[in-house]
């Protein structure tokens, strides 16, 4: 196995590890997590914190892996298509918890969801035709706005957030506009091999 598919690999632990530890009722098992407040606005949870850090690791190794990959031309079917298992199970993951619990609105996932099932028929469509449809400008952009705004949920969007600056939001919102966009695009792109 290459180094680009062991750091996908790594990729998706790191995403169970995080979904576990925003899941578990540490509580129920008589664990009491500390939390604190900072400058004494807003009441942070250690287990966002860790989970905020090792998504970023994970979002590290998204970079890595892609730029390893391509530079020392390893690109693969099994590749891609673990990557593309690895992000989903990051973020979708993540998105849909932090929507249960009220940090962001279930709006999000369900657009995240979506698109990335339109997208995933798509490809599959034009990959019976021997098309590869690679990944648009938007859809890079896109995992960028939503990478940066999930990190910053996990952190409570601090520092913004002692200033009432929502760039958390902001940065969640505009990559759920740019995913509808690059759905579009890839829509386009497909289009000569849908059969209707």
């Amino acid at each position: 196995m290459n180094l680009a598919n062991k750091l996908t690999i790594s990729r998706i632990v790191i995403a169970m590890i995080i979904l576990l530890i925003l899941l578990i009722p540490f509580e129920d098992f008589g664990i009491f997590i500390p939390s604190f407040y900072v400058m004494g606005k807003v009441l942070v949870d250690i287990r966002y914190l860790v989970a905020g850090f090792l998504f970023v690791i994970a979002c590290v190794t998204d970079y890595l892996d892609g730029s390893i990959a391509r530079k020392e031309k390893m690109t693969s079917d099994f590749g891609a298509t673990l990557d593309a298992i690895a992000d989903k199970i990051l973020v979708n993951g993540v998105l849909i918890i932090l929507a249960y619990q009220g940090f962001i609105s279930i709006i999000v996932p369900i657009v995240i969801v979506l698109r990335d099932i339109c997208v995933d028929a798509l490809r599959v469509l034009s990959a019976k035709n021997k098309v590869i449809i690679k990944a648009s400008k938007w859809g890079k952009v896109k995992t960028v706005f939503m990478m940066c705004g999930v990190s910053l949920l996990l952190f409570y969007n601090l520092p913004f957030e002692i200033w009432g600056i929502y760039v958390a939001d902001l940065l969640v919102f505009i990559a759920t506009i740019l995913s509808v966009i690059s759905a579009i695009f890839y829509f386009i792109h497909a289009k000569e091999y849908l059969k209707f």
